[in-house]
């Protein structure tokens, strides 16, 4: 038998994980992470994952239990901002609510996904905004439901020396936005807009708050496909 290029554990040429650039993605679960350095702000991660690809071995699903096999894709978690969703204020003093912040990027998502029925479904079901993700989860109504994604980041370099990305969604701008189910209204992924580069100093694991600022910025603005 010949030398496999393929069949090398890797995924073979192909990364297991996506980087920050434009793709087609499906969601396979959400989570909320604390932020550390404001009480209560919470982040929103929406772990991605492509396409299944060819010739590719991916992340197992479960390394504990493997036999759940592996993604057929590469994967990510990607934020649903740059910044952590707070309570406070903007720079021109407007009143900022996290929860309803947080409904209103679901509220857009959901609508991208077109299972509004469902997120209208859950009205008043749920006390807290732990209890809605869960349920959104649990529900998984966006099962193999894929979007356009425009995914930014930024680069840190692991402490196993390879460079690692924290990663979030864009701004919209000029009506293209981080994520449609129409490819020509998502944002064209420019590195030099959407892509900040490692500092020698910095060495850091995936999921710190790498690249957040104290407050976010209109957040019931920022997610709007309107």
């Amino acid at each position: 038998m010949g030398l496999s290029t393929i069949d090398l554990g890797s995924g073979g040429s192909k990364l297991k994980n996506i980087t920050p650039g434009n793709y087609k993605l499906k969601i396979n679960k959400l989570t909320l992470e604390d932020f550390t350095f404001i009480k209560d702000a919470k982040h929103l991660v929406l772990n991605l994952e492509t396409e299944p690809l060819d010739n590719f071995e991916g992340f197992f699903i479960d390394y504990n239990n493997q036999e759940a096999g592996r993604y057929l894709g590469q994967i990510g978690d990607v934020r649903a901002s740059q910044y952590a969703f707070a309570d406070g204020f903007t720079k021109s003093g407007i009143a900022v609510n996290r929860d309803k912040s947080l409904m209103i990027f679901l509220k857009n998502l959901c609508d991208a996904l077109e299972i509004s029925d469902w997120f209208k479904s859950q009205n008043n079901l749920h006390s807290t905004i732990e209890d809605f993700v869960d349920a959104f989860n649990n529900s998984a109504p966006f099962k193999d439901k894929y979007l356009h994604f425009c995914v930014a980041g930024k680069e840190y370099t692991k402490q196993n020396g390879y460079t690692g990305y924290v990663m979030w969604l864009p701004k919209s701008e000029n009506r293209q936005y981080a994520y449609s189910n129409n490819e020509e209204t998502v944002i064209t992924y420019d590195a030099n807009k959407h892509l900040t580069k490692s500092k020698p100093q910095e060495v850091e694991a995936f999921g710190t708050d790498l690249g957040s600022l104290p407050l976010p910025k209109k957040p019931s603005t920022d997610f709007n496909l309107d």
